[in-house]
């Protein structure tokens, strides 16, 4: 499939209600509103496609773009594209997850996460976050001291970090302790120092998961520690 006939495909599967859902949550025009179940039926037939996928986030369609985080090849991707998309995305379904998504699976996501929580602009903060999350439950061979001093800097910064980055670093705390057993224990402090963070979530019934009682359950479900095949879903 050519980018036209991606284009074209996206648009028949459009929703009106998936898209007002999007558009609640930040999604601008021009988009059509798939839902993910949809987007993977294009992927079927694509398969990762790295030309394909550069292509498509150019559009600026947000649809497309989150399709091309899925689609994205991440052994053929360069820094230079995902600092691109990362400039791009411009709400969170894109700078929270499909482009961290990409990024943790290369070889350099852990470089791009350090990197992209130091923006002073909250969607790449954001992203940084996530990217280093994402790193985290995708990768055994991990800078163990750099998370550790992650932690630190979360516990006192959190409650005055900007909206998204509050949100992305409380999953952040989550993600070390589920995945990291050798930091689990002080996840769990953490967490419990940090309590609620409070994020606006927009026109939305979207809560913050309680990072303390997040971890808790996931150990108690004996998966700590248990990594991911792949950061994408």
């Amino acid at each position: 499939m050519d980018l036209s006939a991606v284009l074209k495909e996206l648009e028949s599967y459009g929703d009106e209600r998936t898209k007002n859902t999007f558009l609640k949550h930040g999604a601008q025009e021009p988009f059509f509103g798939v839902k993910v179940g949809d987007l993977k039926k294009i992927l079927k037939k694509t398969k990762k496609n790295h030309t394909l996928s550069l292509a498509l986030y150019e559009t600026g369609n947000s649809d497309a773009m989150y399709l091309a985080g899925l689609m994205a090849d991440e052994k053929q991707i360069s820094k230079d594209d995902l600092n691109r998309w990362v400039q791009a995305a411009y709400w969170y379904y894109l700078s929270e997850y499909a482009v961290p998504w990409v990024a943790a699976e290369t070889s350099y996501g852990f470089e791009l996460g350090l990197k992209w929580i130091r923006s002073e602009k909250e969607n790449i903060a954001a992203a940084g976050w996530s990217t280093l999350s994402n790193y985290a439950s995708v990768n055994d061979s991990l800078d163990l001291n750099a998370y550790s001093s992650l932690l630190d800097e979360i516990e006192n910064t959190i409650h005055n970090a900007k909206n998204r980055v509050k949100y992305t670093m409380n999953g952040f705390v989550i993600a070390v302790g589920s995945f990291i057993p050798e930091l689990t224990e002080k996840s769990k402090k953490v967490a419990a120092k940090i309590g609620k963070v409070s994020v606006f979530m927009g026109e939305t019934s979207c809560k913050v998961p309680l990072a303390k009682d997040y971890i808790a359950k996931i150990e108690s479900q004996g998966r700590l520690g248990k990594k991911r095949k792949t950061a994408r879903c």
